[in-house]
């Protein structure tokens, strides 16, 4: 089953919306991301997409997440794509749009790599 953008907009914000009060959803996000998006929006993410939910943890003022690193050289192309947050080809949402939306709210910068889509 595929997510269009706005799907994913969506569902992310009821999941944060959700794990925020819910502790049992919480614990649900963190050992099995898969079912408990699907829980919280009634619709599957796709079984080979890879979730990694990280909590914040208080002790730290931020969270920093590594960005993949590179093996190879890039292309110009490549470059800009990089430059300009749109990396993460083929998962439906990019990093950029993502740790937007936890940074503009506030939350923990790894609460947005702990997001999830399918393919568009």
């Amino acid at each position: 089953m595929n997510w269009t953008q706005e799907e994913i907009e969506k569902a992310f914000k009821e999941v944060k919306k959700k794990s925020l009060t819910d502790q049992a959803f919480r614990a649900l996000l963190i050992s099995n991301p898969h079912k408990a998006i699907e829980q919280a929006t009634g619709k599957a993410v796709p079984s080979a997409f890879k979730i990694k939910v990280v909590e914040c943890d208080p002790a730290y003022q931020m969270t920093f997440v590594l960005p993949e690193m590179i093996t190879e050289e890039l292309s110009d192309e490549a470059l800009e794509k990089v430059a300009g947050g749109t990396s993460c080809v083929g998962i439906g949402i990019s990093a950029a749009e993502a740790c937007a939306g936890a940074i503009g709210d506030g939350t923990c910068g790894a609460r947005a790599c702990a997001g999830f889509a399918g393919t568009r």
